[in-house]
């Protein structure tokens, strides 16, 4: 699909810019780029999953959607913090996970006549979703800055970070909110999910559990012992690790490996 080539095109382009030690003015455009380019995403986004049938909620076009909602974290995110090179994670997984819809040619799994309750609980999931990946992404680059600094060894790109603090500042406040919607999300699930064994739902409730314990212990942490550092890194890893096993182990092993919905 030409569009998907040409969001995948001008992701690449605007990471390129992000990489550099770029003026103001690279800046700008890089981020200009990436707002064009996530149009474009949306654009194949919308005709890869809306078919005749309903809308598709495969592998392939999820990871689409959930990498649109990354971006948009981001660049609203940037608007006034100061979180560029979060993009060079946040931009490659987009272009990624768009070139892998294109070329894998997997069987399209459609939901059919969802309730509104149902279709309010799969975005809360969603949105829940990105922003612990944002933050995520986020812990990484904070692993890859503490990691330097304690070696003595930072280089321009570490120095090109912002300060220790405003990094968790920022990771936190992706804790903090993912951990509402994920609150809400698996509320939502048990009061709508009409059989969670039928549906295959166990092993991603069990998942998610133990990642909503997880980030609302760091949370505690944070807040009773003023958790950072390495230890807020590690927790952050650990919770969004089992939600995506949770959202997308689960749908690899139904859709791609056991080839049922």
């Amino acid at each position: 699909m030409l569009t998907a080539a040409f969001a995948i095109a001008l992701y690449l382009i605007a990471t390129a810019l992000l990489w550099r030690r770029p003026p103001r003015s690279n800046r700008f455009i890089a981020l200009a780029l990436t707002w064009v380019a996530l149009l474009l995403h949306g654009g194949a986004l919308t005709r890869l999953m809306l078919t005749p049938q309903g809308v598709d909620l495969s592998f392939f076009s999820t990871a689409v959607l959930v990498s649109a909602m990354v971006v948009l974290l981001f660049l609203l995110a940037a608007l006034d913090k100061p979180v560029d090179k979060l993009g060079l994670l946040v931009l490659p997984l987009a272009a990624v996970t768009l070139l892998l819809r294109l070329v894998f040619a997997v069987e399209v799994h459609v939901l059919k006549d969802l309730s509104f309750a149902m279709q309010i609980h799969i975005l809360v999931s969603i949105l829940a979703f990105s922003l612990l990946n944002v933050a995520a992404l986020q812990a990484l680059l904070l692993t890859c800055q503490d990691v330097q600094l304690h070696r003595k060894r930072a280089g321009w790109f570490v120095r090109s970070l912002p300060p220790l603090e405003t990094m968790e500042a920022f990771l936190f406040q992706m804790i903090g909110a993912g951990f509402v919607l994920l609150s809400l999300s698996l509320l939502s699930g048990w009061l709508f999910v009409e059989d969670l064994f039928a549906q295959h739902l166990v092993h991603k409730t069990v998942l998610s559990i133990f990642s909503w314990l997880t980030f609302g212990v760091l949370l505690w942490g944070r807040w009773r012992f003023g958790w950072r550092g390495r230890t807020a890194v590690r927790w952050t890893l650990w919770g969004f690790a089992a939600l995506l096993l949770a959202y997308f182990g689960s749908k690899l092993a139904l859709e791609l490996i056991l080839h049922r919905t």
